[in-house]
């Protein structure tokens, strides 16, 4: 808990080294004040030795058990003495500000105040609710660690120092919000980081002027370069070891208290799709799903454009075996292919969301109900035909293929002006709006690091971790997107294939 607090030299506090607050009615008014009388603010009053001692807490957030072991407990035991003499020193910690106190309040510690001493002494007395280390929900998990983060900060930080435990791990705190202060922790590796990606980080941290950051996601708005580009610059996730794989390539996580999700920055747009279970399978196996999921971006995006452009515009390039089943099931559609992509991909969306919401179980019956009753009736009305329903199906399963939630939502939104473009101009817009997209993707940074690294700048020797990935033992560069202090890799290679065997 003291890394957290605003340690503030006594002198600049207090001017001549002494407490603004000189008796405990002057401490109640102030408290009762800056907590707007609430009820859970507690103050006793301790009469021993001669010494008045306030003793104040919330009470909603304290656990009388430590205050009974940290305070009352040695009290007793030590009837004779002194505050001072009969509580440890390592046990509390000193504050010289009533601001102090109040923050310390908020955090769950128990403030003992005594007239005639020159500070508070402020306790560690937190309630410890929080929930237990599972599996990732957004992020499943196949091999290897099956651990992912929670909401409480120190848990989260525990978790990665077990899982890397070296010395050159850093750490650095912050507290954010003007209402409601927010703690933050931003971690990296000190030897590989970039020192001035670490300082600009930082500096857009402290900058920020917000009531409260309620989440992780809230802090990636409020950081990233362009906030109306469609494609998220920061990546989050709930897995230990995908955090502890990025801090190995120098780059830097910033956790937020009371949020799971964990922030990955600088990335580029293949971190997206990469796997941590693409590094724990053979290399052929990794490459061939890894560049099936960058397949299924193009066709997420496009495949109801396609449609509409075939349809409307370019009924040439149906191969001859195809035109008259076609031509029968889209004759008799009263809606033209842009109005049936439309309604289709809304009521994929709609169910989505249905199913999100409601109840695990009933979510899954929804799904289940909407996908063969809602679309064999919709088919069978006549509004929409069986080949649109083949391809909203096929856009979902590809959208669906995506290992980041945040890219997961940009895909599925960018078909929509796809699908306009293709009903305006054909293939024509399709083109048009893919050139868009490649130049936006060219243009866009993150942290100064180019967000279509390594084919924007071109780089040919870093395309070994990009849409496909060589033998592990082949990438013994760190990747230059990370903008790393330490290129090499210590020691990444097989040695021992070139060592000669012994003779007996």
């Amino acid at each position: 808990m003291r890394f957290f607090e605003k340690r503030t030299n006594q002198e600049n506090e207090c001017g001549d080294g002494s407490l603004s607050i000189r008796s405990h009615e002057e401490l109640r008014d102030y408290l009762h004040t800056a907590f707007f009388g609430t009820d859970d603010l507690v103050i006793d009053l301790i009469e021993r030795n001669d010494e008045i001692m306030a003793l104040i807490q919330l009470a909603t957030l304290t656990d009388l058990e430590k205050v009974d072991e940290q305070i009352l407990s040695p009290l007793n035991r030590n009837h004779d003495r002194l505050f001072l003499n009969a509580i440890k020193p390592a046990k509390m910690q000193e504050l010289y500000a009533p601001e102090q106190v109040v923050e310390a309040l908020t955090r769950g510690n128990c403030v003992v105040y005594i007239e005639g001493y020159p500070c508070f002494y402020s306790f560690n007395t937190s309630i410890m609710v929080q929930r237990s280390i599972a599996e990732p929900i957004n992020e499943k998990a196949f091999s290897d660690s099956h651990e992912g983060f929670n909401e409480r900060l120190e848990t989260n930080l525990y978790l990665l120092r077990r899982k890397m435990p070296t010395k050159n791990l850093v750490l650095r705190y912050f507290e954010v919000g003007q209402s409601v202060n927010s703690r933050v922790a931003v971690v990296f590796v000190g030897q590989l980081a970039n020192q001035e990606v670490v300082d600009e980080v930082e500096m857009r941290i402290r900058s920020l002027r917000i009531d409260y950051v309620s989440s992780a996601g809230v802090l990636d708005q409020m950081i990233e370069d362009t906030p109306f580009s469609p494609f998220p610059q920061i990546l989050s996730t709930e897995r230990v070891d995908r955090v502890s794989a990025n801090l190995m390539e120098g780059r830097i996580a910033v956790m937020v208290e009371g949020s799971s999700n964990v922030l990955i920055l600088p990335v580029t747009f293949f971190a997206f799709y990469q796997s941590p279970d693409d590094y724990n399978i053979r290399w052929i196996n990794g490459s061939f799903f890894r560049f099936l999921r960058m397949a299924s971006f193009f066709l997420a995006i496009t495949l109801p454009a396609i449609y509409i452009s075939v349809v409307s515009f370019h009924f040439e390039t149906i191969p001859s075996e195809l035109v008259l089943p076609m031509q029968v099931a889209v004759m008799h559609i009263p809606f033209p292919p842009i109005i049936e992509a439309i309604v289709m991909e809304l009521t994929i969306e709609l169910l989505r969301e249905a199913g999100l919401r409601l109840h695990t179980a009933v979510g899954q019956t929804i799904g289940i109900v909407g996908g063969l009753v809602i679309g064999d009736a919709i088919v069978r009305a006549g509004f929409v035909s069986n080949v649109m329903i083949i391809v909203v199906a096929s856009t979902a399963i590809a959208s669906f293929v995506v290992p980041s939630h945040d890219f997961r939502e940009t895909v599925r939104i960018l078909r929509f002006p796809m699908m306009i473009l293709a009903a305006t101009f054909g293939f024509l817009g399709i083109t048009f709006g893919f050139s868009f997209l490649l130049i936006h993707l060219c243009k866009l940074e993150g942290f100064g690091v180019p967000y279509f690294y390594p084919f924007s700048p071109f780089r040919l020797n870093s395309l070994q971790d990009s849409f496909v990935r060589l033998p592990i033992w082949s990438m013994n560069r760190r990747p230059m997107d990370s903008r790393p202090q330490k290129r090499i890799r210590e020691f990444f290679s097989r040695g021992w294939v070139k060592d000669e065997h012994p003779k007996r």
